[in-house]
C-alpha cells in the first residue's frame, strides 16, 4: 500500500536513491544537488513529501515558497500508478495555503514528465532545446 508523508532530514539517503535510479531528466552532476540543499528545502526555503511503499521510499516532491517545484520523482517500476499525481497534488496544496497563485517548474523537452505536466494542466510559457517552463495558475 502506498502513503504520503512530509519529507524529514532522516528520508535524504533515499530521496537521493530515488533520484539517482530516474532514467529521464537525469542529473548531469549529481554532486550539484547537495545535502545542504534538502536542508534548506526541508527547514526552510520550502517543504517535501516522500511516497512509501511497504515502508520503502519510491517518490518524492519538493516546493519552495515562490511557487517552484523544485523536485518531483518516483522511482522506476511505480509509473503510472498515481504517485507523482498525489505528490504534485502535496505541493499544490500546500502552495495554495501558502496563498501562492501560480505554481512553476522545468522538465526536459520530449519526457515523459513533459506529458505528463500538460495531462495534469500545466501551461507550457517558454521552450529551449534543453527545458520546457510550465506554469499552473492556482
Amino acid at each position: 500500500m502506498i502513503s504520503y508523508r512530509v519529507a524529514t532530514l532522516e528520508d535524504h539517503g533515499d530521496i537521493t536513491r530515488v533520484r539517482l535510479a530516474v532514467t529521464e531528466n537525469v542529473l548531469s552532476d549529481p554532486s550539484k544537488v547537495t545535502y545542504a540543499d534538502y536542508v534548506a528545502y526541508i527547514s526552510d526555503v520550502g517543504k517535501g513529501w516522500v511516497a512509501e511503499n511497504d515502508g520503502k521510499i519510491i517518490g518524492f516532491s519538493f516546493a519552495n515558497r515562490s511557487g517552484l517545484i523544485w523536485a518531483l520523482f518516483v522511482q522506476p517500476g511505480f509509473e503510472g500508478q498515481g504517485v507523482g499525481q498525489a505528490l504534485m497534488g502535496c505541493c499544490l496544496d500546500w502552495l495554495r495555503a501558502r496563498g501562492e497563485r501560480r505554481a512553476f517548474l522545468d522538465t526536459g523537452p520530449g519526457t515523459r514528465a513533459e506529458r505528463f505536466y500538460r495531462r495534469s494542466g500545466w501551461q507550457e510559457f517558454a521552450r529551449s532545446s534543453t527545458h520546457v517552463d510550465f506554469e499552473l495558475m492556482l
